[in-house]
């Protein structure tokens, strides 16, 4: 049967960098063995889900140079590729595993729910259902469906005996049904779960091997129960190891730039990035840390996959793209800085902002250089952070809060955008504007002059401006607080 594999990322935030080291060892894979790489988008949390989002994971994952054989812009044998197109499917699923009693329905309320995990809270007992609805009949909950009474559909776990399964890069695994929950399949909305429809479309896609990370592993047993009880056949367990900040912690946006859109913006070039995501966990052989994407595809071999987390070191990625720009000719050098920043579409966006504020040529790019470069000098903005009457740790506080609220701004970064959010944060943290805006501008330019804030911030772009204020409060985070004087 040939190789197909699949990523499948969820359209809620930013292009994510986890996606694209998943989606690299997925696309090697295919390529090595000569099967098919397939991208399914699982939009099936309709309260975070935004095509803003879908499109903003399609440009970076095409930016980043791995190319899909089917999905959603693309068509396939076997659409539609977004989860949220396949709602009927799921269902007449879900009726299957009612029909074979492999799942049942619920209806306990939302009511009850809570107050069965505080129960269990205050018995320390482990979170979960307690299967009230199982021992209903199934004509009854039948019965009460057709009435119109709200449910969920829930997989019926085998309570005795264990699940085994064998991912390549660890063997067998086995897990005590008695300690796996009766998992939600089909919403009340008629949505599907990630489990339900995760299992469904890889059996209807004809998916071969799941290649995904490891945080997966422990929903895989409900997966196994699932394919057995549709008495499909489950497909190569691969779980990845997961990427790592410095401090071995699963990586993540407070301690690193975890988007793609920030390490296109910082000028990391696509095929380094490519490269570097390579590196994790994974060896090309000997101490070669420098190769192409065709060259992987070429060695690659699952036995050269490491279990060891791999640590996301931003001074290495520097470090390698450095490398690849010292092989640059001078000509592709040039294109390659153009089509960063010095593009004239780029350049027309700066001038209106800067123009009226030099009076020679000379002092253009002194006014544009917070525009041009990466992470600010926060020693020399220093005391500026702090507005006059308020605390460093308060006004990290601050910073970092508001950088959560950015990002619920999707698709949507614009100069309205930012300062009604801004505005409405100010009132919310019973700031005046004046002075967030103060520490927003030192923050993201590093200056107290500076061309309109939000004018500067948009064109700045979401991540440079995130990662600016991040950054920002984690130094006023960790200033040394003025002690009480002495009695």
């Amino acid at each position: 049967m040939p190789v197909r594999v699949r990523i499948a990322p969820s359209p809620t935030g930013d292009p994510h960098v986890g996606t694209a080291y998943i989606a690299l060892f997925n696309y090697c894979f295919a390529k090595h063995e000569g099967g098919s790489f397939v991208l399914r988008i699982e939009d099936t949390d309709r309260t975070r889900s935004t095509p803003e989002s879908e499109q903003a994971i399609l440009r970076a994952l095409r930016w980043v140079g791995l190319v899909w054989d089917e999905g959603p812009d693309v068509g396939g044998p076997f659409g539609p590729y977004r989860q949220s197109e396949r709602g009927e499917i799921y269902r007449r699923h879900a009726d299957v595993l009612l029909e074979r009693g492999r799942a049942y329905r619920c209806f306990c309320t939302a009511e009850r729910l809570g107050e069965l995990r505080e129960d269990q809270k205050l018995a320390k007992l482990p979170p979960g259902y307690d299967g009230r609805c199982r021992k209903l009949a199934a004509e009854e909950g039948a019965a009460r469906a057709a009435a119109g009474e709200v449910h969920v559909v829930r997989l019926a776990m085998p309570r005795e005996g264990t699940t085994v399964f064998t991912d390549r890069l660890r063997g067998p695994l086995e897990f005590e049904n008695a300690k796996i929950d009766d998992q939600v399949l089909l919403k009340s909305d008629g949505f599907p779960t990630y489990h339900l429809a995760n299992v469904v479309d890889d059996h209807l896609m004809e998916i071969t091997h799941v290649i995904r990370a490891e945080e997966w592993i422990s929903s895989t047993p409900k997966h196994v129960v699932l394919y057995d009880a549709f008495g499909w056949q489950a497909p190569e367990f691969v779980h990845m190891p997961l990427l790592r900040n410095a401090d071995r912690s699963k990586i993540s946006k407070r301690k690193n730039p975890v988007s793609l859109d920030y390490y296109e913006g910082a000028g990391i070039l696509s095929e380094t990035l490519l490269n570097f995501l390579g590196l994790m966990g994974w060896s090309f052989g000997g101490d070669r840390e420098k190769f192409t994407l065709p060259e992987m595809i070429e060695a690659f071999d699952f036995a050269r996959v490491s279990l060891g987390g791999p640590v996301f070191d931003l001074e290495k990625l520097s470090w390698l793209n450095g490398l690849y720009l010292r092989e640059l000719s001078d000509d592709a050098f040039l294109a390659r800085l153009r089509a960063w920043r010095l593009s004239d579409e780029h350049l027309r966006r700066l001038v209106p902002l800067l123009r009226e504020r030099v009076r020679r040529l000379d002092e253009f790019i002194p006014s544009a250089e917070f525009f041009l470069s990466g992470d600010l000098d926060l020693a020399r903005c220093g005391v500026n952070l702090v507005p006059k009457g308020r605390g460093a740790k308060e006004t990290g506080t601050v910073l970092a809060a508001i950088v959560d609220e950015y990002e619920t701004i999707r698709g949507n970064w614009t100069v309205a955008a930012l300062e009604a959010c801004s505005r409405a944060f100010a009132e919310q943290q019973a700031w005046k504007t004046k002075e967030l805006f103060m520490a927003l501008r030192v923050a993201a330019t590093g200056r107290t002059m500076s061309p309109p804030l939000f004018e500067s911030m948009e064109l700045l772009g979401k991540e440079q401006v995130r990662r600016r204020l991040r950054l920002a409060a984690d130094f006023l985070l960790a200033q040394p607080q003025p002690q009480p004087p002495k009695a």
